[in-house]
């Protein structure tokens, strides 16, 4: 469905592909040109330029979006929007953390009958019975009332799914529509003219580690675009880029909250498995100083999606996220996920040695491996 990666110069010029509006000239601009480390006195050589009317960094889920719906609305304008979107990762959905609730509201709105045309899956898990619990320490816990749990944290009419299956099949429908998609091409450098984004550049192929060119060097492609939109994730570098040109931050009255976390993916016993079921957490293993929890999803058929963040504003030096994940010691957890069926896939308490923790009676006990990470 998608172009493959290739290293030579074809494949960028493959990008104007038969049937499309694209043009592609020669770019003398000097605001696209860059020096190698190694060789800083020899100007590199004018990059190949197609022309779009928008160009999207990122097919994540918010790009996707984008050039679907401007698809739909050429459609019903009848007058033809060119879109291409580039993406980093090998395959479209390759860089999206998969298990996740979704609430469908935004999908209901580009495809009203997204069920039927199965973007959620074959058998989609719809939210069920939600539960929040405050971890006083590894063996005691405190449930929260309903009517207690914030509104954001309700769950009626959302699903559980994987977002990095929902992400491919908005990759193929997008295709089927006329967006141009190019995964592993990551967007490098913003172009600008006249203090205006113009456009993007892809990374140049083929520099060794010394900054020279090999053999197999190939200049990046310019993509031009009378529209530009940034969609690539937290801290992606264009959009930091941008974000601190334009100073778009100043007057922002919501900032970022970033977090650090680990995510397993386990594969339960049918008898065991609660289709629906949405647990999160907090408290222990942190402090009251640390901000962070952790949430557990039972996806069809028997798999659960379980994982611990930390907001990066922790202040003990001694705490790494990966290595305090230790929910299913917790009783609230371990009730659901069991031993793994095959024991080499589960740590032993000699096999790593004791690192300093928010709370050292954890130490006393294995830390169980996923079967399968998401």
């Amino acid at each position: 469905m998608f172009l493959v990666r290739r290293s030579s110069k074809a494949a960028y010029l493959s990008l104007a592909r038969g049937g499309s509006s694209v043009s592609l000239t020669s770019s003398t601009s000097t605001m696209a040109r860059r020096w190698f480390s190694g060789d800083a006195t020899a100007e590199q050589e004018p990059r190949e330029q197609m022309e779009f009317d928008v160009v999207i960094v990122g097919a994540g889920p918010a790009g996707l979006a984008a050039a679907i719906k401007l698809k739909q609305i050429e459609q019903a304008s009848g007058k033809e929007i060119s879109v291409c979107v580039v993406e980093k990762g090998s395959e479209v959905g390759a860089h999206i953390l998969s298990g996740n609730v979704f609430n469908p509201r935004g999908l209901k709105e580009l495809f009203p009958n997204f069920l039927e045309l199965k973007a959620l899956g074959e058998d989609p898990t719809p939210a069920g019975q939600d539960e929040f619990r405050f971890l006083t320490s590894s063996t005691g816990s405190v449930k929260m009332p309903n009517f207690l749990i914030p509104p954001p944290m309700h769950n009626e009419g959302n699903y559980i799914i994987s977002l990095s299956q929902l992400t491919r099949w908005m990759g193929e429908k997008a295709t089927e529509m006329g967006v141009e998609i190019y995964p592993g091409f990551p967007a490098s450098e913003v172009l600008y003219e006249d203090g205006k984004v113009v456009g993007v550049a892809t990374r140049d192929a083929g520099i060794d580690k010394k900054g020279q060119k090999k053999d197999s060097f190939v200049r990046g492609m310019e993509l031009r675009a009378k529209q530009t939109i940034f969609s690539e994730g937290a801290r992606g570098s264009c959009s930091e880029e941008v974000m601190d040109k334009y100073k778009l931050r100043d007057a922002a009255m919501d900032s970022q909250s970033y977090g650090l976390g680990v995510k397993e993916v386990w594969e339960i016993p049918q008898e065991q498995h609660k289709p629906g079921f949405i647990q999160h957490t907090a408290g222990w293993p942190m402090d009251s100083k640390t901000y962070g929890g952790s949430f557990l999803y039972h996806m069809k058929p028997n798999l659960v999606l379980v994982g611990f963040v930390v907001g990066l504003d922790y202040a003990n030096p001694y705490l790494s996220p990966s290595q305090e994940e230790c929910l299913p010691d917790a009783p609230p957890v371990s009730s659901t996920l069991p031993r793994s069926r095959d024991p080499t896939l589960r740590s032993s308490p000699e096999s790593k040695p004791p690192s300093p923790s928010l709370t050292p009676s954890r130490m006393d006990r294995p830390r169980p491996s996923s079967i399968r990470r998401g």
